[in-house]
């Protein structure tokens, strides 16, 4: 098969990939237009996991459209705290550069709060698994369960700025590059490679803005 004809039959799921990267990108960046990248990825991806039979993986797309609302409030909220009462904000490249810096701030996670989502993860793992299992035809109800049992809980850790959420992204990539190879997913495959490899990346830089902070 040409390469022209595998991108005219896989386009929506290479451009869902594409927008994925760049959703990290902006990620490790802690740049505020992540959320709205984020919001079409997970468009595209529900798209493209419903027809991969990958329906855990698909429902999680749905969530990932309500937390990046959600992401994007909260981060806002937080810049627009930081800024004081002002009613007008000039729109100049300067302060285009401090916004970044007025968002949430990083903290890290307290023992209470771990072990509030550690419960949350085993609830929506055996929920999903027996949902999966019993209910649908998905062909690896366990694993697909697990990718978004986690992905879910550091994806809020994520929109409340919780470092030790990059940790649970490594361990959710490293798991679906194995799922998404047996699924035959290869664009989404390259995707969650380059996922693993950003989220070391983002973990060495949201660390530096705890030592500054610091």
């Amino acid at each position: 098969m040409l390469v022209s004809d595998w991108l005219s039959n896989n386009y929506i799921e290479v451009f869902g990939a594409v927008s994925g990267i760049i959703f990290v990108f902006l990620e490790i960046k802690q740049s505020l237009w992540l959320w709205p990248v984020g919001i079409i990825t997970s468009s595209v991806y529900i798209w493209v996991f419903f027809n991969g039979k990958l329906y855990a993986d698909m429902s999680l797309q749905g969530y990932y459209l309500v937390i990046s609302c959600l992401g994007w409030y909260w981060w806002v909220r937080r810049m627009k705290r930081r800024q004081g009462k002002s009613t007008f904000v000039k729109a100049t490249v300067d302060e285009g550069r401090d916004e970044e810096k007025n968002v949430l701030q990083v903290t890290r996670l307290t023992r209470r709060i771990g072990i509030i989502l550690a419960i949350v993860f085993f609830v929506l793992y055996f929920c999903m698994w027996v949902i999966l299992s019993h209910f649908t035809d998905s062909p690896v109800p366990h694993w697909d369960s697990f990718i978004t049992s986690l992905s879910i809980v550091a994806t809020w850790m994520l929109a409340r700025k919780i470092y030790e959420h990059w940790l649970l992204w490594i361990v959710v990539n490293t798991t679906a590059i194995v799922l998404f190879m047996t699924r035959g997913l290869y664009p989404t495959l390259i995707l969650y490679t380059v996922y693993g490899i950003m989220s070391f990346a983002g973990l060495v830089e949201w660390k530096k803005t705890i030592r500054n902070k610091q």
